[in-house]
């Protein structure tokens, strides 16, 4: 199992109040699954995220990624899985305006202490792979939502992580622009990439081979998809 989470557990506290975010989660992901997890605002999808993605740590349970007991790690080891295994998709891009596409898909590169030549070449490797070898030296400003995206994939997929995470990916993107995306992870997936999306959108959810329901902090439904 590229994932698993054992009887996963968050609480926040609220003054004196402990408020329970996830309850008991257990979910499993195989290395080359695409799996959507879907619902709505509060649901605790994007604390479950947060989790999987190394960003914040659960209350209790158990939580492996890659084989690697994530809950024994120190936060500088946690660091360098958000590095090196994981690639993060978020809803708002967020690329440096005043960097290239080229160069802001070659900042992981960087934080890995690649060398100059070897980023560049990475790097416009990951932006032919989305189609934009034809805008590397373009800045943010000068790209569409869509090819703002993409570019944020490249970024992501850089580094060759384990798992792809995409939180609410076409979320800020008109219609035809979501499709591109869509069937972008659509072929990454079939070139092998673990692929894990959260959203609100069925619609969205349908092109993911698997979709898992949460409400109320509880992975409620599952659905398989040949």
């Amino acid at each position: 199992m590229i994932l698993e989470l054992k009887e996963i557990c968050k609480d926040y506290m609220q003054g004196k109040m402990t408020i329970p975010v996830l309850k008991n989660v257990n979910f499993t992901m195989k290395e080359g699954e695409y799996t959507a997890i879907m619902g709505p605002s509060g649901s605790g999808k994007t604390t479950l995220m947060n989790i999987i993605g190394c960003l914040d740590k659960a209350t209790s349970g158990a939580f492996f990624l890659d084989g690697v007991d994530i809950n024994s790690c120190s936060d500088n080891a946690m660091s360098d899985i958000r590095l090196n295994k994981i690639g993060f998709v978020f809803q708002s891009f967020q690329l440096l305006p005043r960097q290239s596409a080229l160069e802001n898909v070659e900042l992981p590169l960087s934080y890995a202490s690649v060398g100059r030549r070897e980023r560049r070449e990475k790097a416009i490797a990951a932006l032919t792979r989305v189609g934009l070898e034809d805008r590397v030296d373009f800045k943010p400003t000068q790209l569409s939502g869509g090819q703002k995206q993409r570019v944020a994939i490249a970024r992501a997929m850089v580094n060759n992580p384990k798992i792809l995470l995409a939180d609410e990916p076409t979320g800020a993107l008109d219609s035809r622009s979501g499709e591109q995306v869509m069937e972008l992870f659509g072929r990454l997936n079939q070139e092998g990439v673990t692929i894990l999306m959260i959203t609100h959108d069925a619609g969205i959810a349908s092109y993911a081979q698997r979709v898992v329901t949460i409400k109320d902090g509880i992975l409620a439904e599952e659905e398989g998809r040949e």
